[in-house]
Order: structure tokens, then C-alpha cells, then sequence
């Protein structure tokens, strides 16, 4: 009898306990586990928290004139989980507990196909039917909610009207997940101009959200990041700090409001001013225009400012907003002269105007007096059988520093680089930055190549050592040796202030609108080549060189010399290839007014056949439009398109005629072709790929990654 009464009693508290885990399971579910489920079945008002990304900062040239600005940019976006929701509550499908929370996991196959049929049979009508026709791609949409579900909306490809916004806004469409927001969009207002200074955006990667934000917000918009130029280089200063809005809607998805007492606004990112004069710009860029594939630089010799620079071919920012199209991207990836690379920070044989840090190098080792007898040619080798000609096959005769840099002999400066020897030749080099980048603050700058320079002897060459005929070839700026158009515009800033050498620089201040001012206008004087040692007397026989170079019968750079205004000069020409076909690379640097200077000016041209006779005019044209400013002149500055680039060989640029005094020009100056010699018999002129690797951007939304190579050939 006891022993029944305990089973009962056991078989009790077994039910009791069995009981009671099961309720207390089940009220786990219910509140921990599925909580949020089943507080959206409440009827009641439930809030959105919504991530707005920040203002981007605006850049402007150094006057205050806006390259880059925002407009007022009205979107229409769709949360897609929340259209999904709606739809099954509205067709009372039962949703059971466990099901997907917004955002938390990721839609079924099945799932993502229905949404398609959702947004073409529900959503589109009722915006037809309020004018509003928009184009998308059902893949895209599909593809958007298996990644993104409702973390991340869905932007419509509409752009909409004031008015539209208005009415959406007011009417919400009578349906949940869908909703009017005011975002800013980049726009530049000169289209092309200063594209290669600028840079471009692209839209912020989607799969690249932090834990923490998914769990701050139901919506989450990113910001779009500078993906070349300015844009890039400048990225977190022209960022601006998100703001953070939240929506009361009802338990049927209407938009009741918004809790003001939780809204922050969005912060407006830094203002970023350039050094570049947006009119000098435009004044060179259309200069450039005369040519299919160049760089022109523009310096203040004073400061290290770029007051311009540019390259053609060239492409439009705007493009890239909000993204770019993929038939606009295969054009451009398919169009051979790269109008995407910027030209002026990449690197280029420079020719003879590598004649000028010879100089320099001799000034500094008190070798600036040295002469020499021009025969025509030097020969190099124990047998002589390496023989460099000059450009005037009969000879200069006999020449000092100043004449020999008027008439750019090739034999004067090669035998000058046997005198100095390598090492002085190198440090010389290193010190006017060539050889490694000058640090400007643009990406993908080159850092060009000086044989016999430490990185020369680490990475390209382990182990060689530097022979007299590549010395020589180095003086005049064949073989191996490449310097950029920025650099080579240092260079001759730098000649033209007495010595000075200041770090280019394109940024000028950069303001916060709540802290002020965060980077000052401060140049950067990185060497100051009368203090390491250089002969005065002598730099000054280098500079007037440059000078008879522009303004004596006999100077290779007659054509760069403007009609009432003395400036200095030195071309060069340099031989090298272009797709496999031998090339030239013609050059111009120069600077002036030449007793007072202001502006340092290097043009570089591919397939240009002369120095004198492609880039002296383009100087010309260039410090024309300059002193005519200074006079008082308003440079125009209008809107600009894009210029696809050519091949065609350029043998000469005509300057404009009836405003120009005659140019009495008696010889035509390098061509380039003097070094062809210097390669032994039966040896073939090597070629080395360059390839320059182009910024991964997305064409449409939720599609793949695009990217482009782009390889120039250059002589070894």
C-alpha cells in the first residue's frame, strides 16, 4: 500500500517537474528566443532606426571656386524585408514562431523570387501611378535581397523631382518598406576639368557593414569613397559623420513620424582647397587639346604650388555618379590611349632634359666650368665600338656649360657625367628627388629610374655596376632613365628660385567647418642646394643657359619664348616606344619671367617627333595666357568634355599667327635618335612592360567588380 502511494507520488512530481520545463521552455521561446517576432504582432507603433551617411565635404580651387559640390539628390528606396512582411500579412499567410528577423538571416531562393513579383505586380503601379516610371533590373533587385535583406534598401533608379517627392512622401504608397529620403549627390560642375586631380567616387561596398551597426539600425546607407585623386587621397577628411534618424510607424506600416528627440543630423565633412587656379587650369587644358596624348604641370617657383595640371586623354567624373554604366566603363577600358591614367605622375624618358641635374650635379661639385670640344660624337668602350652621336652630326665645336645647355650637345654632358663619376652623379639626382616620388598628395605616382641610384642597384639591377656609356646615357636622359612631368616641373622650379627645392604640393588648406582649420597653407622647402654646397657663379651660367636656350639664334627652345617677356628653357627628345612601334617623347620645361620668376612649366608629349618644335609652342601658349592674367586679363573658365586621345605622330605645332613676333630659329635641336648607336651590334632594343593597375570600381549596383591594366612600353 505505501509503496503504491509513493509511485503515485513520484509519478506526480515526475509530471509536475516534466510540466514545468516544458512551460518554462516555452516561455524562454516566447521571450528571449523569438521576442522580436512577436512584438511585431502587437498591434501598436514600432520604430526604424535609420544610418544617413555624412555630407561629403566640398573641394574647391585656391580663388573658392567649387570643383566638386553636393546637390540635393531626392531617392526613393525600398526596404524589401518589410514589403515581403506586409505582402504575407495582407494575403494572411501565418508566419510561425523561428522565422527570419529583418535583416538576421538570409531569404530563401524561393523567397528572393517572390519578391521580384512583389515590387513588378505591387510596387510599380502605384508609382506609375503617381508618374513616376523608373527602368530596374529584377536580377540586381533579386541578387540585393539573398545578400542585404532589409539591412540595407533597395535604391530605385529614379531620380525624383521636388514635386514627386513631395506627393510620395505624403501618400507613402499605402504600404510598408517604402520611403522618400534626401541624400546628397557628388556632382562636378566643369565636367572633364581637373578629372585627373580630382578623382571619382564609388559607391560604398555593401558587404563591408560592422557587427555593430547591424544591431544599431534597421536601415543602413554607407558613404561613398574616394576612389582616385583628391577624392581618394583625401577620403577621411572630406568625410562627414553619419547622422541617425527614427520612424514611428503603426502595426499596418504607415509612417506616423519621426522621434525628433532621437534624430542626429549628419555633420558636413572638411573643405578641401587646392593650390590649383581653376582658370589656369582650364587655360592649359585647352592648350593641351593640340595634342593626343600628353601632361603639362604648372608651378609656382615660389612655393612649391601647382597652380595647374593636367592630361589628355581624359574622362568625366560625373560618370562615376552614383555609379557608373557598363557600357561607359568598357568604353574607357577599351580605348587604348588610357584616359583614365593620369599622365603628369607617371613616368616618361625625359631626354635631354635630364641635361639640367647634370648640370646641377657639376654645379655642385664645383665642375660648372668645365668645357669640352664637340666633334660631333663620343665613343665609350675599350675599342670605341660604342659611339653616341650628338644632334649636329658635324660638331658644337668648342663649348662651356651655358652654350652647351643653349645648344643641348649630347657629347658635352656625357663626357661632363665621366668627370663627375657615379656616385656624385646619383646623390646630385636624389637630392632634386628623381628617382622616387615627391610625395604630392594624389595616388598612383610614379617614382621614375635613375641607373646608379641606390633603388637602381637594389631592385632593377642586384649587383651591376654603372659603365661609363650609362652614365652618359643618363646625362642626356636615354636607356633606362625616367622622371615624371611633375617632377621635371620641380626640377625647374627649383632652377628658377636660385636653388630652392620645395615639395610640390596640391592641397593648400583643408577647414573643418566645426574645428577650423586642420591642414595649413604652408610650403615644405625640402633642400636648399646653396647650403649643401653649390657654386653660385656657376648655377647662374646654368640658368642663363636655359635662357639663350629661349631667347638666342641657336637655342633649341626659341618656339617656348613668349614675345615680351624673357623666359628660360630646355627641351628634349627623347627615343623610346609606343606599343611595340619606335616613339619619341618630346619635351618642354622652362620658367619666367626670368629675372623675377613665378611660374615653373614642363610639358611632355607622346609621340611628339621634336622638343622645340611640339612642346616650345605649348609653353608659349601656356605663358602667354599666364602673363596676359597678370595684366589683368580674366582667363574664361567654362564647362568642359572629354577628349578620347590619339596616336597620330605630331612633327609640329604651328603658334598662332598675326599676334607673334618671327621666330628666327636656325636649328632644329635633338631628335632623339643620337642614342640609337650606343646599342652594341646584333643587340636588339629590349622592351620592358609597365603596367599601372586602375582603381576596382562597380558599373551598376549589385554588380561584379571591373578592373583594367594599363602596360606602356618603354626602351630598356
Amino acid at each position: 500500500m505505501e509503496s503504491r502511494y509513493r509511485f503515485r507520488l513520484y509519478l506526480l512530481t515526475a509530471i509536475v517537474l516534466f510540466g514545468g520545463g516544458t512551460l518554462l521552455s516555452r516561455l524562454y521561446d516566447y521571450q528571449i528566443v523569438n521576442t522580436e517576432y512577436y512584438r511585431k504582432l502587437i498591434p501598436g507603433e514600432t520604430t526604424i532606426a535609420i544610418r544617413d551617411p555624412g555630407v561629403r565635404g566640398t573641394i574647391v580651387d585656391r580663388n573658392g571656386q567649387l570643383l566638386a559640390k553636393n546637390l540635393r539628390n531626392y531617392e526613393l528606396v525600398l526596404n524589401l524585408d518589410e514589403i515581403h512582411q506586409e505582402w504575407e500579412r495582407q494575403h494572411s499567410e501565418k508566419q510561425k514562431p523561428g522565422r527570419r528577423q529583418i535583416g538576421m538571416a538570409v531569404p530563401t531562393s524561393e523567397r528572393s523570387r517572390e519578391i521580384v513579383r512583389i515590387i513588378k505586380d505591387g510596387i510599380v503601379p502605384r508609382l506609375e501611378h503617381h508618374g513616376i516610371a523608373a527602368e530596374y533590373s529584377s536580377s540586381a533587385l533579386q541578387k540585393h535581397y539573398v545578400t542585404h535583406g532589409g539591412l540595407i534598401p533597395f535604391t530605385f533608379p529614379v531620380d525624383l523631382t521636388y514635386e514627386q517627392f513631395a506627393r510620395l512622401a505624403e501618400h507613402n504608397l499605402e504600404m510598408a518598406g517604402v520611403y522618400v529620403t534626401v541624400r546628397p549627390r557628388r556632382q562636378y560642375p566643369f565636367g572633364t576639368l581637373g578629372c585627373h586631380i580630382l578623382g571619382y567616387l564609388k559607391q560604398w561596398e555593401k558587404g563591408d557593414i560592422p557587427d555593430k551597426a547591424k544591431e544599431e539600425y534597421d536601415h543602413y546607407l554607407g558613404d561613398a569613397v574616394g576612389s582616385t585623386g583628391v577624392e581618394a587621397t583625401m577620403d577621411t577628411f572630406l568625410r562627414g559623420s553619419p547622422g541617425r534618424r527614427v520612424l514611428r510607424k503603426n502595426e499596418k506600416g504607415r509612417i506616423l513620424g519621426e522621434v525628433l528627440n532621437e534624430r542626429i543630423a549628419p555633420d558636413q565633412g572638411s573643405q578641401v582647397m587646392l593650390t590649383i587656379d581653376a582658370r589656369i587650369q582650364f587655360l592649359v587644358e585647352n592648350v593641351l587639346r593640340k595634342t593626343g596624348r600628353s601632361a603639362a604641370v604648372v608651378m609656382d617657383v615660389r612655393t612649391g604650388e601647382i597652380l595647374a595640371m593636367a592630361s589628355l586623354p581624359n574622362y568625366n567624373p560625373n560618370e562615376f555618379i552614383p555609379s557608373i554604366s557598363g557600357s561607359k566603363w568598357e568604353d574607357y577600358k577599351a580605348n587604348k590611349a588610357y584616359p583614365l591614367i593620369n599622365r603628369a605622375l607617371s613616368s616618361f624618358t625625359p631626354g635631354s632634359t635630364f641635361k639640367l641635374p647634370t648640370a646641377i650635379a657639376a654645379c655642385m661639385h664645383s665642375k660648372g666650368d668645365f668645357g669640352h670640344n664637340c666633334v660631333g660624337h663620343l665613343k665609350f668602350g675599350r675599342s670605341g665600338r660604342l659611339k653616341i652621336r650628338c644632334w649636329k652630326t658635324v660638331g658644337h665645336g668648342s663649348l662651356s656649360l651655358t652654350s652647351a645647355i643653349q645648344r643641348s650637345c649630347n657629347p658635352y654632358f656625357m663626357q661632363l657625367s665621366t668627370e663627375l663619376g657615379n656616385e656624385r652623379m646619383a646623390n646630385a639626382f636624389d637630392m632634386l628627388n628623381l628617382g622616387r616620388a615627391t610625395g604630392v598628395k594624389l595616388p598612383a605616382e610614379d617614382r621614375g629610374i635613375i641607373p646608379g641610384s641606390e633603388w637602381w642597384r637594389r631592385e632593377l639591377h642586384p649587383g651591376e655596376s654603372m659603365t661609363p656609356a650609362r652614365m652618359a646615357m643618363l646625362a642626356i636622359g636615354q636607356d633606362e632613365s625616367e622622371a615624371t612631368p611633375l617632377q621635371l616641373a620641380a626640377l625647374t622650379a627649383c632652377i628658377a628660385n636660385g636653388g630652392k627645392y620645395y615639395r610640390p604640393r596640391i592641397i593648400k588648406m583643408v577647414v573643418d567647418p566645426k574645428e577650423g582649420i586642420l591642414i595649413s597653407d604652408i610650403p615644405e622647402l625640402r633642400v636648399d642646394l646653396v647650403t649643401e654646397g653649390m657654386d653660385s657663379a656657376q648655377f647662374a651660367d646654368l640658368r642663363q643657359g636655359m635662357w639663350k636656350a629661349a631667347n638666342e639664334l641657336g637655342g633649341t627652345a626659341r618656339r617656348a619664348s613668349p614675345e615680351d617677356v624673357e623666359i628660360g628653357a630646355k627641351t628634349g627628345t627623347a627615343q623610346t616606344t609606343d606599343f611595340g612601334e619606335k616613339s619619341h617623347n618630346a619635351w618642354t620645361v622652362a620658367f619666367g619671367p626670368f629675372e623675377e620668376p613665378r611660374y615653373a612649366v614642363a610639358v611632355m608629349v607622346q609621340n611628339g617627333k621634336s622638343g622645340g618644335k611640339v612642346c616650345g609652342p605649348l609653353v608659349n601658349l601656356i605663358f602667354r595666357g599666364l602673363f596676359a592674367a597678370e595684366k589683368g586679363l580674366k582667363l574664361p573658365l567654362r564647362r568642359m568634355g572629354e577628349v578620347a586621345g590619339n596616336f597620330e605622330p605630331i612633327e609640329e605645332i604651328a603658334l598662332p599667327e598675326g599676334d607673334l613676333l618671327a621666330l628666327a630659329i636656325d636649328e632644329e635641336g635633338e631628335t632623339g635618335e643620337e642614342a640609337e648607336e650606343a646599342q652594341l651590334p646584333g643587340t636588339a632594343v629590349r622592351v620592358r612592360p609597365r603596367a599601372i593597375p586602375l582603381p576596382s570600381i562597380t558599373p551598376d549596383a549589385d554588380s561584379g567588380n571591373s578592373q583594367n591594366r594599363e602596360t606602356r612600353r618603354r626602351t630598356d
